[in-house]
C-alpha cells in the first residue's frame, strides 16, 4: 500500500488518482494516516463483500462522522 502526505495529495491530485487505481493509497496528515483512497472497483468489491457477510459495523461510524460534519454520502450523479 502506497502512502503520501495530505500536502502531496492536494498538489498532486492526478498522481493520487493514478496510484489509487492500482492500489489503495494512505493519505497522512502530520505523519498520521487519516484516509485511504482506492479505486471505485475496489470500493464496490468491498461493499458487496461486506453486504454478503452481513457486516455493516465498519460503515456506520463513517456515515455518522460524515453527517456530523455535514458531508453527503458518495452519490452517483
Amino acid at each position: 500500500m502506497q502512502s503520501m502526505s495530505a500536502k502531496d495529495a492536494k498538489y498532486g491530485f492526478g498522481r493520487l488518482i493514478d496510484l489509487a487505481r492500482s492500489e489503495p493509497v494512505v493519505v497522512e496528515k502530520h505523519g498520521r494516516p487519516v484516509v485511504v483512497v482506492l479505486a471505485v472497483e475496489e470500493y464496490e468489491r468491498l461493499s458487496v463483500e461486506a453486504k454478503n457477510s452481513g457486516s455493516r459495523s465498519t460503515r456506520a461510524p463513517a456515515k455518522s462522522a460524515a453527517k456530523r460534519r455535514g458531508i453527503r454520502g458518495m452519490e452517483r450523479v
